[in-house]
């Protein structure tokens, strides 16, 4: 706990035997209360790994639903456990855990409400091996949305992220995809409801084991983003209705 404030991890798994122990080990146990571990049927041995390394709250889907699905899983039972903090981190070991240190005490501490590991801050994608095309089109994503939804973030894709529940309890994170864009809605929604966000230089990691999607997902995955990106600004300018949104 930091300020009498219950923090949780939630770790979306999915094929991640190779990385998850190491993500595991370097969780800052002395300020995180519980790790809260949703699988979504892995055909690995990630269950099995979870169980040896000790991770207690293990869920399993009995078929595999989707990235955005597994979280909603995890922010379930999280918030069902009464977290004031929950840190979404992928357990593909692309993000170092060694920040949720900084990221829950700007949260713990009222500065912000959201907290994002941004991987284009200082350089960490490139220097971390993220494919140029992955860096152009976040860059271009970015840049557009940025636009759209008169924000100003370096990023709308790390996942590394660290909410109060208040901002869970107020945005309809259920009503989103299933799919990879479940995340940039979640933004858009948070900042649709005013909520500021801090982010912080993330050092990120590419390699075999970690998690990536494809070219082909990753092109439906920039698509589902204008498509969001526009929602937000129609909803925004013009009161048009959609159903991710709070009206």
């Amino acid at each position: 706990m930091i300020n009498n404030k219950k923090i949780i991890v939630i770790l979306p798994a999915y094929n991640a035997e190779k990385t998850l122990e190491n993500t595991y080990n370097e969780i800052p146990f002395d300020i995180v209360d519980e790790v809260i571990l949703v699988d979504d049927n892995s055909i690995d041995h990630t269950l099995e790994i979870a169980e040896k390394i000790g991770i207690k709250n293990i869920i399993k889907h009995q078929r595999n639903l989707g990235y955005g699905a597994n979280q909603k899983t995890c922010y379930n039972e999280a918030l069902k456990q009464n977290a004031d903090i929950i840190v979404m981190l992928h357990p593909d070991y692309q993000y170092t855990p060694k920040l949720i240190h900084s990221m829950c005490y700007l949260i713990a501490n009222d500065v912000y409400k959201v907290v994002l590991g941004s991987r284009i801050l200082g350089k960490g994608a490139i220097k971390g091996g993220m494919p140029f095309y992955k860096y152009f089109f976040n860059r271009i994503l970015t840049f557009s949305q940025n636009i759209l939804m008169n924000q100003k973030l370096s990023e709308y894709h790390t996942g590394f992220r660290a909410y109060s529940s208040e901002v869970l309890k107020s945005i309809k994170y259920k009503n989103n995809s299933n799919d990879f864009v479940f995340d940039n809605q979640v933004i858009a929604q948070i900042c649709f409801n005013d909520f500021e966000i801090a982010e912080i230089t993330c050092p990120t990691k590419y390699f075999k084991e970690a998690s990536s999607i494809n070219f082909k997902r990753s092109v439906i995955y920039g698509l589902g983003v204008l498509l969001t990106s526009f929602q937000y600004f129609l909803t925004k300018k013009f009161d048009f209705k959609f159903n991710i949104f709070n009206h």
